[in-house]
């Protein structure tokens, strides 16, 4: 059919822009969306990937000494929690300034040459520096939040940040697996490995990846705006947005009770070894990777954000009960379902923070939530280890060894309190 002609008086439209400041179409959506995942499952796969071999080659730049070695290592996750903490903003700010995609696509060619870094490291101080860099280069993931936030209608937000939660659990499930099994070979090789993929998925996004921030919608770059502190300043421009960011907080610190003593609690509860323990926690993964990437989009279309929220924090705590409670290790199996249907709260609770600031506040909110994250990172960690230590130290006193688990459930609570006023 012949193109019908323009009213007289009016320009013909051009044609449509192109080029990778062109705001993306239906299939780039979707090519880029699929960048992002992938970016931010490399970025966890790259985290997960050294663990079995960074505490060995820290012992062995300590000359073997357990104690030096061990002390230096609680030093490189406090440099990177802290990178994370300090940079999050920043990049966040940089996005929404000069746009998503130099953001991201600088960010996994700095951690891809980081790892190259790592993987030649000739001293122990070396090794600190790149995990530094490390921190401060992955802070990306904010920017991928904010990505995602751009190119998706506010009522499919927490379906979309559900599927990038199953990054972050497929890259836990495959990465320490795969630094096992390279680690054997050399301990250097998953350096070598996280290098490869950070670097490949780089090349690979400057040719799908096209900018999702409109040059019109961007906001000016300060140093008020590119900090944490002016980040969380953001927070409290809004009562709601406040009191959503408070859930986040609370629930990113309950979080962190199986990374911090799971492993310790399962072999002293049931005498478990590392196969076992392994497997464990690549059941936890798997099964976050189903729910957040399989269930949480028809979940929230069919219940809503709200209840979501609600329901998640409801789903934790009873999971959490569980595992502490447990008195033999299949028990222990039978929270992991419920744990895994906690990764509702945060997708929604994320998205509905997302609908109350406009495009270019995008990166500034998920560079906040970061810090938050990081702030929580310095926390976590030290608060149960600690309340475990003490429930040891009283055998035979209620709660015991499930100490820990129930604090964390403490927590949640207090979040779905929270949530339940916030979210009105």
């Amino acid at each position: 059919m012949a193109e019908a002609a323009a009213p007289t008086g009016q320009a013909r439209p051009g044609p449509a822009k192109q080029g990778p400041d062109a705001p993306p179409g239906h299939g780039r959506r979707r090519a880029a969306f699929g960048f992002v995942f992938v970016t931010v499952a490399i970025d966890m796969l790259s985290v997960g990937i050294f663990v079995p071999v960074l505490p060995r080659l820290v012992a062995d730049f300590m000359g073997g000494d357990e104690v030096a070695a061990a002390s230096m290592y609680g030093l490189f996750g406090t440099a990177f929690a802290l990178m994370q903490f300090a940079f999050s903003p920043v990049q966040g700010a940089l996005s929404d300034r000069f746009g998503r995609r130099p953001v991201i696509l600088i960010s996994n060619l700095g951690v891809g040459l980081d790892y190259v870094v790592m993987a030649l490291a000739p001293s122990i101080w070396w090794l600190l520096a790149g995990r530094v860099i490390s921190g401060i280069a992955s802070a990306s993931i904010a920017t991928a939040f904010a990505y995602i936030a751009d190119v998706t209608e506010p009522e499919k937000r927490a379906a979309r940040f559900g599927m990038l939660g199953a990054a972050f659990g497929l890259g836990f499930v495959l990465g320490p697996a795969i630094g096992g099994l390279a680690g054997s070979v050399d301990p250097r090789l998953p350096f070598w490995i996280a290098a490869g993929l950070s670097l490949l998925n780089a090349c690979y996004g400057y040719f799908v990846l096209p900018e999702s921030l409109p040059p019109e919608k961007r906001a000016p770059l300060s140093l008020a705006r590119a900090n944490p502190l002016g980040a969380l300043v953001l927070l409290r421009s809004q009562p709601q947005l406040l009191g959503l960011a408070g859930v986040w907080f609370v629930s990113q610190l309950a979080h962190f009770v199986l990374p911090t003593i799971g492993v310790l609690y399962l072999t002293f509860r049931y005498g478990w070894d590392e196969r076992t323990i392994g497997f464990t926690m690549a059941a936890v993964g798997l099964a976050a990777v189903i729910v957040q990437g399989g269930l949480i989009g028809p979940g929230v279309r069919l219940v809503g954000e709200r209840a979501a929220l609600i329901g998640g924090f409801a789903a934790g705590m009873v999971g959490l009960s569980i595992q502490g409670l447990a008195p033999e290790g299949w028990m222990f199996w039978l929270g992991i379902p419920f744990t895994s249907l906690w990764g509702f709260a945060n997708a929604a609770g994320n998205s509905l923070m997302s609908r109350r600031l406009g495009p270019s506040e995008q990166g500034r909110l998920q560079g906040a939530n970061a810090c938050l994250m990081g702030i929580a990172g310095l926390i976590g960690p030290g608060l149960f280890s600690q309340v475990y230590a003490l429930a040891l130290a009283s055998p035979g006193t209620f709660p015991g060894p499930g100490a820990p688990f129930f604090l964390a459930v403490a927590l949640i609570l207090v979040a779905m309190l929270m949530a339940v006023r916030a979210s009105r």
